[in-house]
């Protein structure tokens, strides 16, 4: 099965449903037409056939709803057409239904659009490592432990062993479920680390932290060598910022032990990766990325209840980048995995406040950490632990309430 990669679309104003009607193709005259429409449900299906898209369109129609393709669809003028299915929830589910009698593989989509669809009603409910099961009834909070000399926020601060220690179990006792061990800056445009480097930092620490923490611990890193020899050592979880990408061996190391994986996206290596943060489709491109790092996990053997995915705030982004990865984040629900969200303390928070001391972002922090909550991440990675716990418990209290 080729696959659809449909993905919801979260659009709450009529300027973004214009702008994703234009962006694949609509007739001006759709435009007007339908983006007030689009205030309901919208489904993005990527490059479909002509025969494919027409069909989609009569049937949301026959259902009340309606279906946005690009200029010469109709016709079949045109090679392939983007698609976006605009409608309530249960036209979409009776969209499923009727694709199931279809040709030219529609009820493939139908079996997607249908898991899409219930993915996005409800959140992944735990999430599995090495050593235990999660449960993500209320959001994780994943302490940062940095044992570098140059990572942006606090580097230097815990190269000692005995201070890093010390700051893990005061982290814990803040609130931690997972403490994210890393020997390795990810700091845009900070040089790489050799292996023999990244282990002598985290190995001595990790061993003597998993005699002693109650709650999780987590290896910052995207090098085979380096997680196996962490996860030996005590670690449950893979949180890799390459998405399984960078090293080849990464895949199969993390399935071999049982632990937990963090799949970021990211657009090349961290000395590398803020010189190209142009996008034609920010989410689409974040989509399609998380994705193809989900089905390296799976064909290596990683359950995907052990997956975590991350949209890699930035990671290969601006500002604008960041903050429309924030608004829209509730789109990769729809993939069913638990989702990581790591703002705390970066630039682009400074860049919004007007303030550059790291000190002074703690409050931008919150706000996205609260909004991030809200648009479904399941787990914050974060420096200031008692501070954003209090965040995600009243955050996830008013969505309960």
């Amino acid at each position: 099965m080729a696959g659809f990669s449909p993905r919801v679309l979260s659009i709450s104003t009529p300027d973004q449903a214009v702008t994703e009607l234009v962006r694949i193709g609509v007739d001006p005259g759709g435009v007007g037409m339908m983006h007030s429409k689009m205030l309901t449900r919208c489904v993005h299906l990527p490059a479909l056939q002509c025969r494919q898209a027409n069909i989609l369109k009569q049937e949301m129609l026959s259902l009340g709803g309606d279906a946005a393709v690009a200029r010469g669809t109709v016709a079949c003028s045109i090679n392939q057409t983007d698609v976006v299915l605009i409608g309530t929830d249960k036209q979409l589910q009776k969209l499923c239904f009727k694709l199931k009698a279809q040709p030219f593989g529609l009820p493939d989509l139908a079996i997607e659009l249908g898991l899409l669809l219930s993915n996005i009603s409800q959140l992944p409910k735990k999430w599995v490592t090495a050593r235990r099961e999660f449960s993500l009834e209320r959001p994780l909070i994943m302490g940062i432990l940095n044992l570098t000399p140059d990572s942006f926020s606090d580097g230097g601060r815990f190269i000692d062993p005995e201070r890093s220690v010390e700051h893990a179990l005061m982290m814990e006792s803040e609130g931690a479920d997972i403490i994210d061990i890393g020997g390795e800056s990810t700091r845009p445009g900070a040089p790489p680390v050799q292996a023999a480097e990244e282990l002598a930092r985290i190995i001595p620490v990790i061993e003597r932290l998993s005699g002693v923490l109650k709650c999780a611990i987590s290896v910052d890193t995207w090098k085979s060598v380096v997680a196996d020899s962490a996860l030996s050592a005590g670690a449950e979880i893979v949180n890799d910022v390459s998405g399984f990408n960078f090293d080849p061996r990464m895949a199969s190391v993390t399935a071999k032990s049982g632990a937990a994986a963090v799949l970021m996206h990211t657009r090349g290596t961290p000395d590398e990766m803020q010189k190209n943060t142009g996008y034609v489709d920010l989410m689409s491109e974040i989509a399609d990325g998380l994705r193809s790092s989900v089905s390296l996990a799976l064909e290596a053997g990683v359950a995907s209840e052990r997956i975590a995915i991350d949209p890699g705030i930035g990671f290969g982004k601006d500002a604008d980048g960041n903050l429309e990865i924030l608004r829209r984040l509730r789109e990769l629900t729809g993939m069913g995995l638990p989702i990581l969200i790591g703002t705390s303390r970066k630039t682009f928070i400074g860049k919004i406040l007007g303030r550059e001391p790291l000190s002074e972002r703690l409050f931008g922090t919150a706000a996205t950490s609260a909004l991030a909550v809200a648009n479904g991440a399941s787990i914050l990675r974060v420096h200031d632990v008692r501070a954003m716990r209090d965040v995600a418990d009243v955050a996830h209290a008013v969505l309960q309430y």
